[in-house]
């Protein structure tokens, strides 16, 4: 079970792209979150809604355009070399896709062994063979495949090298940017269910980032739904998916295939009107107020903050603003 203790504290946080002769796109805007310790926090939306733009600036890989991140009290974008080098070791990434993010030609030994070298977490080449043969068997891979080359092996076999890459440094925290959405859905869930059981054994934070929401659910603790590149609402997986505030929430959920074809044919649709509103020009008031079939004028002229409306559980809208 998840501590109190926050591992990483996103503050404000703003990415903003300026884009010629058409302004400023803000593709993360004024988003706010913690995860604490041991706790696998998921992030949801669709496409073009921040969400792996959050996590790449919340990792360091690109700069904020406003706000802070804290990595154990620490800012990501202010530390010093020797700092930055500590925290490479102590937050890893796991990319989208296994096909771009491995070089084909290269052998799976040096590919898992690239990060002890570099911290030096090997006493020589006896120890280091061991390190990566037990990261090999770790992820669901033979000693075997070591040698051979990336391009030899499936999609599902190259993103459990990533993973073995990934945890080689002994992390301690793990952003997942949509580590199974290039995949085949047989594949998904054998990534998501390795995924599940190294952050048990291994006692990782996580920041799980997907489109699949039965995906997200199953290996989150707590999740933020993004939209247009606010965070609409946050609140522990099971509570978000037993009862949805937000209206966008509410259509995201309905919209989610389920297994019981009585339950699916019996279960309450929610439409959604109109098109996603450009990131470059959204909405004045609330950025889903020209989909939502409950705004009033104050919706589209006044931006609501993320507010908890029940213990734990938090939501941008002001149908919510009485329960405050």
């Amino acid at each position: 079970m998840p501590d109190q203790t926050p591992v990483l504290e996103v503050k404000n946080l703003c990415k903003y792209y300026s884009v010629k002769r058409k302004g400023l796109l803000k593709a993360v805007d004024d988003v706010s979150f913690s995860i604490q310790k041991g706790e696998t926090f998921g992030i949801v939306g669709e496409s073009g809604c921040g969400k792996t733009t959050c996590g790449k600036t919340c990792i360091g890989m690109l700069a904020p355009s406003g706000g802070q991140v804290l990595f154990d009290g620490k800012s990501v974008h202010s530390m010093s070399k020797s700092e930055r080098f500590d925290f490479t070791s102590r937050a890893q990434m796991i990319f989208q896709d296994p096909y771009a993010s491995l070089d084909p030609h290269q052998k799976v030994y040096d590919i898992v062994a690239e990060g002890i070298r570099i911290h030096k977490m090997a006493a020589g080449r006896a120890e280091e063979e061991r390190m990566v043969l037990e990261l090999l068997d770790m992820v669901g891979l033979n000693a075997e495949h070591a040698m051979r080359n990336v391009h030899e092996f499936s999609g599902g076999q190259r993103q459990r090298i990533g993973i073995a890459r990934a945890l080689a440094v002994d992390p301690e925290f793990l952003f997942c940017d949509e580590p199974i959405s290039a995949l085949d859905v047989s594949i998904q869930a054998q990534i998501v269910n390795l995924l599940v059981r190294l952050q048990k054994d291994r006692q990782l934070t996580m920041l799980f980032i997907a489109h699949d929401l039965s995906m997200v659910k199953h290996i989150s603790d707590r999740i933020g739904i993004m939209y247009l590149g606010k965070m609409v609402e946050l609140a522990g997986a099971d509570e978000l998916y037993r009862r949805p505030l937000h209206p966008y929430a509410q259509a995201l959920l309905a919209a989610a295939p389920i297994a019981d074809p009585k339950a699916s044919r019996e279960r309450k649709k929610t439409i959604l009107a109109g098109e996603v509103p450009s990131p470059l020009n959204p909405p004045a008031g609330c950025r889903f107020s020209s989909r939502c079939q409950y705004r009033t004028d104050r919706c589209s002229q006044q931006l609501p903050d993320l507010q908890e409306a029940e213990p734990g559980h938090f939501v941008a809208c002001w149908l919510y603003e009485n329960k405050r």
